[in-house]
């Protein structure tokens, strides 16, 4: 007993373990989903040279490493294809941990602010659609989807952890994941027929800036030290601290791609959108070390926003940053609020919302045919005779109404936007308006709340636009 004791006394002021036992970050555990046929990345800390065996359940494969200096180890496992079947993953310096029904499958990102946030519960006073219902049948993808929140913490230099493990799909469980980021996986394990994990990081009121590091900030004068972030009365709409706190710490698990709904506190600042989220997409891909994953996002809805039609041109922003950043795509949300949501910034139809971001990647990312992805979009308009004539882009099967429609309007020489009568006709729109005889440029639904009323045979809405550049 003497001699055990001094021992102790003696490891305890090495500051050396009395354990060799791996500590894992909370994100690798039991019920985690593994992205399938690729080389997984696993990671964790243990002794300095700790010599670290990852034995797997499927082809019982023995990987090994070593702990650098600091402690931290990283392995790549080669992982097979999709399938509910349950597997284990056994982590060992000496002494083992077992990570018990782990699933292969399609592990995806979501990430931005509040709506992606925005749990299948709801936020006060702020409802999902048909929730209840959903959360009520959510059991049956007990062993289809699996869920993994980030929690909050606000820091400021990048950290290594932070807490959140992965949930099977329960009611209980379900009633807090984020509800866009679920309907998508809902959308994906049924027509997939595949495990799906969504790893949901999102944080409500954040901006672009939220999720950049100090590096880049600096580039754009940004505010950049503890104090000067601080000044800031508005946590939420702190810079880096997101990067530093909640991203930082996730870099480098294995996924297929990211889901992004955010843009909504960038609005008035639509002139640094585009290069920042372009920075923000080229820098997590550079990260993550998988080439350019795909990266989808949500437009944001119609709302009530402060100088009209700043939110139309951060969506306009939204859209120009997919036209110049490979393997990105977005979907239009202008007909998914409901009238009575103009003061409302949390619109509840969010399983429409994950649905559409389902068909992107569906297919953009596993190149099934036949899904509808794309809406109608703007894409050449000339004039004759006073009459203004609109063709667009993704329109093969024509308009889902020959009806007289709502939201577009025209100016001439002096700028000065007014309604105009609009009627489709098959594939083109006519416009006409009496107050401007020699129409100059159109837009449609280029305002912070206005609600889309025409789309493509398809289901999916006509794009918002604007055919000028007037301040």
């Amino acid at each position: 007993m003497k001699i055990f004791s001094v021992l102790t006394l003696v490891l305890l002021a090495l500051n050396l373990p009395l354990q060799a036992k791996v500590e894992l970050p909370e994100q690798i555990c039991s019920h985690m989903v593994i992205q399938q046929q690729t080389k997984a990345k696993l990671w964790g800390w243990a002794r300095n040279g700790a010599k670290i065996d990852v034995t797997v359940s499927w082809n019982k494969e023995i990987y090994t490493t070593k702990a650098d200096k600091t402690g931290r180890w990283e392995v790549f496992i080669d992982t097979p294809a999709a399938s509910f079947v349950p597997q284990q993953l056994t982590i060992s310096d000496g002494e083992p941990i077992v990570l018990d029904d782990v699933l292969v499958g399609e592990v995806w990102l979501a990430s931005g602010q509040s709506n992606m946030e925005m749990p299948l519960r709801g936020f006060w006073n702020c409802p999902v659609e048909e929730s209840a219902q959903t959360i009520a049948l959510s059991g049956q993808y007990r062993d289809k989807i699996r869920y993994l929140t980030i929690e909050k913490q606000e820091c400021f230099t990048p950290q290594d952890k932070v807490k959140g493990s992965w949930k099977i799909c329960t009611p209980e469980n379900a009633i807090s994941f984020g509800a866009t980021a679920f309907y998508f996986a809902e959308n994906l394990t049924r027509i997939l027929d595949v495990p799906i994990g969504i790893i949901n990081n999102a944080w409500g009121g954040s901006k672009v800036e939220g999720w950049l590091p100090k590096e880049v900030l600096k580039e754009y004068g940004e505010p950049y030290t503890e104090e000067d972030i601080l000044k800031i009365d508005q946590g939420y709409h702190r810079p880096e601290i997101m990067y530093n706190g909640v991203h930082n710490p996730i870099v480098g698990y294995t996924i297929r791609g990211c889901i992004w709904y955010q843009g909504e506190s960038n609005v008035g600042l639509d002139k640094t959108f585009v290069e920042r989220m372009s920075k923000l997409i080229q820098l997590w891909r550079k990260e993550w070390n998988q080439g350019d994953f795909p990266f989808y996002m949500v437009e944001i809805a119609p709302y009530e926003y402060g100088w009209d039609p700043q939110a139309a041109r951060l969506r306009e922003a939204q859209h120009k940053v997919c036209e110049i950043v490979p393997n990105t795509d977005i979907i239009s949300t202008s007909d998914l609020v409901y009238s009575d949501e103009i003061s409302q910034i949390h619109p509840r139809q969010k399983a429409k919302v994950g649905q559409r971001l389902s068909y992107l990647a569906l297919s953009g990312t596993y190149g099934l045919k036949g899904f509808p992805s794309h809406g109608p979009s703007f894409k050449s308009m000339e004039v004759k005779d006073g009459k203004v004539i609109l063709q667009f882009n993704n329109i093969d099967d024509g308009f889902d109404t020959l009806n007289t429609v709502e939201g577009f309007e025209v100016c001439g020489d002096d700028h000065k936007f007014v309604k105009a009568r609009a009627k489709s006709t098959g594939r083109e729109i006519e416009l006409i308006s009496e107050e401007v005889k020699t129409p100059i440029a159109v837009r449609y639904c280029f305002h912070n709340f206005e609600i889309s009323t025409i789309g493509g045979a398809n289901g999916l809405p006509l794009v918002p636009f604007r055919t000028d550049q007037f301040e």
